[in-house]
């Protein structure tokens, strides 16, 4: 019972330390993302609107 205790005591001990790493890397830029904004206007266009028509052969006017 005493080895279950040592393996949640570690596990955690090495959880908080991944998470301290992780807190580190994004406070220093790490995940920052300086490609994406240079890139997105070579690639932006203008989407067109093309307006559907509802001309289903179920459905029918009444006049």
């Amino acid at each position: 019972m005493s080895v279950i205790y040592l393996l949640i005591s570690v596990s955690i001990c090495v959880a908080i330390g991944f998470f301290i790493a992780f807190i580190i890397a994004v406070k220093s830029g790490q995940y920052d993302d300086d490609y994406t904004p240079s890139v997105r206007m070579l690639f932006d266009d203008e989407t067109k609107n093309i307006p559907q028509q509802n001309n289903s052969p179920t459905e029918e006017k009444q006049v």
